[in-house]
């Protein structure tokens, strides 16, 4: 029989997302960065703790309501895109649209736009494996912005690609904030994207560091 050790990931953290903020999470490999990310983005229930969304206690719902609210109030942009390969950027796009039982023509309209908005217009029929890496991460924020959710959560959304390409994202992620006030909370390795940040917050083992 295994002998399953839990194992501590995060200890007594402390941590306010301000509405409207860009914020940056660093740290090395296995100070706990993703998995405060889920907790954040309610896809991994704390062992201790809570976390308040707009004042209520997120982990209060079951799971039903938990994925409920997780479909309108949080987009999700990851650093391998995670887009279904056998569909279009369109249909990606539209998907979380889908999830919440809104209607095909009512999601493909919003959809759309969104494409457009991120300039891919002329890439709405096209499938991932015919798209860059840098159309493909445009896909997977029109995605995360598809239910206008409240925050964005990316975890390492330029970090596998060039970095012409990751400043594109970037600026386009910067554009969404300061144009729609959206707030985003940005795992990364990046020194230069973190630096671009409102706000930084650094994790060393566990904990968020003040130095």
């Amino acid at each position: 029989m295994l002998d399953r050790q839990k194992i501590e990931v995060l200890k007594g953290l402390n941590l306010d997302v301000h509405q409207g903020e860009m914020l940056a999470i660093v740290g090395a490999s296995g100070a706990g960065k993703s998995t405060l990310l889920h907790l954040i983005g309610t896809l991994e229930r704390p062992t201790k703790g809570k976390i308040f969304f707009d004042g209520q206690d997120v982990f209060q719902m079951d799971d039903n309501d938990l994925a409920h609210f997780r479909n309108r109030k949080i987009g999700f942009i990851f650093q391998f895109h995670h887009l279904l390969p056998e569909f279009s950027a369109l249909e990606n796009t539209m998907m979380p649209a889908l999830i919440q039982r809104k209607s095909k023509e009512e999601a493909r309209k919003k959809a759309t736009e969104i494409l457009k908005e991120v300039g891919l217009e002329k890439r709405l029929n096209h499938k991932p494996g015919e798209l860059s890496g840098g159309e493909q991460q445009r896909v997977a924020v029109s995605r995360a912005l598809m239910n206008d959710p409240e925050i964005i959560l990316a975890d390492e959304p330029t970090g596998n690609l060039d970095q012409k390409t990751g400043e594109t994202i970037y600026e386009l992620l910067h554009r969404l904030n300061r144009g729609k006030g959206k707030t985003f909370v940005v795992v990364t390795h990046s020194q230069d994207l973190a630096g671009k940040m409102d706000r930084v917050v650094k994790l060393v083992d566990g904990l968020i560091s003040m130095n």
